[in-house]
């Protein structure tokens, strides 16, 4: 995962995962699709602020038509003590995607980056390439 993109992102949100996303032949791994799984480490307090800066973000890639619909899930895991994280998975439409994000994108991923924290020796924005299992993608 390129490094603007790990310090770069952070969406994530709350809709469920109903389906993988339509996969099309690609001749190289640039132009495929790339599922990431981002880890927000909320600052105390910054909880709704995020919520709403994910949502807004969002909204902005898919304008941008830089992720695909689905999946799209945003979770929230209680910490110790007053302390969360979010964990947002989705689906960049390609693998440049994130690297050639338009202002719009960056100056969201900066807000995005205002309310986390580094936390236990973890950065505040954490992500990287996984694949989903379940639902199994269909090409």
């Amino acid at each position: 995962m390129k490094q603007s993109f790990v310090f770069a992102l952070a969406m994530a949100f709350v809709t469920a995962c109903s389906t993988a996303p339509h996969r099309q032949n690609h001749t190289s791994s640039e132009s495929s699709p790339e599922t990431v799984l981002v880890t927000y480490r909320v600052k105390p307090g910054k909880e709704q602020q995020l919520a709403a800066t994910l949502s807004r973000a969002w909204d902005i890639y898919r304008k941008e038509r830089l992720v695909f619909a689905q999946p799209h899930v945003i979770i929230r895991e209680r910490e110790e003590g007053d302390k969360h994280r979010f964990i947002e998975i989705f689906t960049w439409v390609n693998h440049d995607a994130p690297d050639h994000a338009p202002d719009s994108v960056k100056n969201i991923w900066d807000q995005m980056q205002l309310v986390c924290e580094t936390r236990d020796g973890h950065k505040g924005l954490e992500g990287g390439e996984v694949e989903i299992l379940v639902p199994k993608a269909s090409n």
